[in-house]
């Protein structure tokens, strides 16, 4: 039997939620009100999608300050709300809801590491904004284009189950040794190992270490290939690097891997005269990730890659598959950001 009750409440003036609690007899799991908790059970929540706003109008001094890129415009939101518009843009409704709660917290931290009154720094190409809605920071979508992206028999389904996510960490962020952690990266897909950020990007964070990463597999992107013919691949390298001096006749004696990282990606590649970091040849060529191999065909180059992302931080595929193996969004986070705490956020 399920009873609901209604509540209103009121500060002032001010209508800030209407809330639905509901008391009834699930079978299953009971957690995070769901039923079950084995892999293809439906995650319900017993409210409707309009019935959650993430009100923060008597505490503006808390807003996040949002570029639009294509209205060249700032909004100005709650901070829970941005995290709701985050969550449901980088990652699929579909998984496990301790991912989507690990990756409200990890959005929710980027955020506050990018707002002054946390202690973070706006992001430079923010425009006078605390963030972009990009990839340059993390994906934002309102909620017009979120719910006009899932399929509409999925709307209050998907709705309903990020909102929980949002609401169960609310407030929720990460710190490192007390202080907030400014760099809580997180990507797609593993290869099977994280990297350690000072191989890949130079900064040696304490909490970005390299850690397994395992039974990403069946993740859509996890292998890609990509060909290209031996004249395209000459120009892009030597429109890069004009002193390469590769040509048909050389290129095969002229390219070679010099290194790999402790998560297997490439570390340096050697291009003719000049040697180079696996992460810039990923962006020249535009592949899914630095863990390549190349290989030499008659008409083409061929360069197979596994994992898809930077692979430093918390691996969104990695987080699903350790929560549908009856992980916690606490240990998911635990696993991916060495010697991190989980702390609600504060002035």
């Amino acid at each position: 039997m399920l009873k609901k009750f209604i509540i209103l409440i009121f500060t002032g003036s001010l209508f800030l939620i209407i809330v639905s609690i509901c008391i009834g007899g699930f079978s299953g799991n009971k957690d995070n009100g769901k039923i079950g908790n084995s892999d293809g059970d439906i995650e319900k929540y017993n409210f409707k999608p309009n019935d959650i706003v993430f009100n923060n109008k008597d505490d503006s001094d808390g807003d996040i300050k949002v570029y639009i890129a294509k209205n060249k415009e700032i909004v100005q939101l709650s901070l829970e709300e941005y995290t709701r518009g985050v969550v449901a843009a980088e990652m699929p409704a579909e998984f496990n809801i301790e991912a989507l709660k690990a990756q409200a917290i990890a959005a929710r931290t980027f955020a506050a590491a990018h707002m002054l009154i946390y202690g973070g720094k706006p992001y430079p190409g923010a425009k006078g904004a605390d963030v972009t809605d990009t990839v340059e920071c993390q994906v934002y979508m309102d909620k017009d284009h979120i719910l006009n992206k899932w399929p509409q028999k999925s709307v209050d389904e998907y709705w309903n189950k990020i909102t929980g996510a949002v609401q169960d960490t609310q407030g929720e962020i990460l710190k490192y040794n007390g202080k907030l952690v400014m760099e809580p990266l997180y990507f797609a897909v593993s290869r099977g190992k994280t990297e350690d950020s000072k191989e890949v990007i130079g900064d040696d964070e304490p909490y970005l270490k390299s850690v397994i990463s395992s039974g990403e597999e069946s993740a859509p992107k996890y292998k890609s290939s990509v060909k290209i013919s031996y004249g395209d691949f000459i120009n892009k390298i030597n429109k890069a690097y004009k002193n390469s001096n590769l040509n048909y006749l050389n290129i095969k004696s002229s390219i070679e891997i010099l290194s790999r990282t402790k998560g297997e990606g490439v570390k340096e590649i050697k291009l003719g005269k000049n040697t180079i970091t696996g992460t810039k040849f990923r962006s020249i060529m535009g592949l899914n990730s630095t863990d390549f191999n190349i290989k030499y065909n008659i008409m083409s180059l061929e360069i197979n890659c596994v994992g898809y992302g930077h692979d430093i931080g918390m691996s969104q595929w990695g987080a699903n598959i350790m929560a549908k193996s009856g992980k916690n969004y606490r240990d998911i986070l635990n696993h991916y950001y060495t010697g991190i705490s989980i702390e609600k956020i504060s002035k």
